[in-house]
C-alpha cells in the first residue's frame, strides 16, 4: 500500500471535477507506463491511498511519475509554484498475504466513513474506487486541459481497470464484490453507532466540496510513529517479511562495500533499483527468500 500527503497537509486534493479526473489520469498513465497494477485507490483532499502490484519491479519510476504529474498538474490548475507533496519519504506497505491487502483496501475505501467526512462510502464526492470495485467497471478520465498539451503524447483518454488482489483471482466478481460490500457495509453501520454515542455528524459533501484548497486540519499532525515496512496479521509472515528485508539490506550493505573498494564482480541483490537503474550495476534475478504462497 503507498500512501503520501500533501504538503502542510493542505488540501490540495480538495475533490472537484477537474482534480478528480486529474488524478485518475495521472494515475492510469503511470501504470500503464511501468507496467504497475492498480488494486484500490482513495484520494482524500491532503492524502491518498493506494495498492499495488509490481510484477516488474518498477514501483519507484511508477511513484515518479504519478506523483510529477499530479504535483504539476495541480499546481497548473491552482495557479501555484511550490512543493505539492510532503517532503516526508512516500510510505511503502509490503502487503504480505491476500488477506492482508483486503484488510487495507477496506481501510482504504472506508477512510472518508472513519474520519468521519460522509456516512457513506458511495457519498465521497472524490476518487475512491469502491464503485469500480463493486460494480466491475473501469475508472476513465480525460487528459487534462489545464495542463498536458492538447498536441502532445499524452493520450487523449485513459481507462483503467483495477486488478484483483493475489490469491483471489479466480473468486466469481459477483462473489468478491459480495464479499467487499458487505464488509463495507459493516463498518459503516458500526462507525455510525460510534458516532450517535458520542454526539458527531459527518462534515457532508457540501462542505468538503466548498473547503479552501489551500486549508488545512485543525488538528496537529502525529509525528514520531512508526513507520512500517511490511504489513502482516499473521505473525509468522510478518517475521518472514522482516528477515527478508534484513537479508536484502545486509546483502546490499555487503556489496556496496565491495563496489566502493573497487571490486568488478560485485552482483547486488534482486531489487536494488537506484544503481541498476543509474549505475547499470547487476543484480540477481531471484530474491533472497522465494514470496510467500
Amino acid at each position: 500500500m503507498v500512501t503520501r500527503r500533501c504538503s502542510e497537509r493542505r488540501f490540495f486534493l480538495r475533490p472537484d471535477d477537474a482534480t478528480n479526473n486529474a488524478f485518475i489520469y495521472c494515475l492510469a498513465v503511470a501504470a500503464a507506463r511501468t507496467g504497475v497494477k492498480i488494486l484500490f485507490v482513495y484520494a482524500a483532499s491532503n492524502h491518498y491511498h493506494a495498492g499495488i502490484h509490481d510484477p516488474l519491479g518498477k514501483y519507484p519510476e511508477f511513484l515518479h511519475y504519478f506523483h510529477e504529474f499530479v504535483a504539476k498538474s495541480q499546481n497548473a490548475l491552482r495557479g501555484r509554484f511550490e512543493n505539492f507533496w510532503s517532503s516526508e519519504q512516500t510510505s511503502v506497505v509490503r502487503l504480505v498475504e491476500p488477506n492482508d491487502v483486503i484488510e487495507k483496501m477496506l481501510y482504504a475505501l472506508t477512510n472518508p466513513v472513519k474520519d468521519p467526512l460522509v456516512e457513506h462510502v458511495w457519498e465521497w464526492p472524490g476518487v475512491n474506487s469502491y464503485d469500480a470495485t463493486i460494480n466491475g467497471t473501469a475508472l476513465v478520465a480525460g487528459r487534462p486541459a489545464h495542463f498536458f498539451r492538447e498536441n502532445g503524447n499524452m493520450p487523449e483518454a485513459v481507462e483503467l481497470r483495477l486488478s484483483r488482489p493475489s490469491g483471489f483471482e479466480s473468486m466469481p466478481h459477483e462473489e468478491f464484490a459480495g464479499m467487499i460490500k458487505k464488509r463495507v457495509l459493516a463498518f459503516e453501520q458500526s462507525t455510525a453507532d460510534q458516532r450517535r454515542e458520542r454526539g458527531i455528524r459527518v462534515l457532508g459533501r457540501e462542505r468538503i466540496l466548498n473547503q479552501d484548497w489551500n486549508a488545512s486540519p485543525n488538528s496537529h499532525a502525529p509525528h514520531f510513529k512508526l513507520d512500517p515496512r511490511v504489513a502482516a496479521k499473521n505473525k509468522w509472515a510478518r517475521i518472514e517479511a522482516l528477515a527478508r528485508n534484513k537479508a536484502f539490506l545486509e546483502a546490499y550493505l555487503e556489496a556496496r562495500s565491495r563496489l566502493k573498494s573497487g571490486a568488478t564482480d560485485v552482483v547486488f541483490p534482486a531489487g536494488t533499483w537506484w544503481l541498476h537503474r543509474h549505475a547499470n550495476v547487476p543484480c540477481e534475478d531471484e530474491p533472497l527468500y522465494p514470496a510467500p504462497t
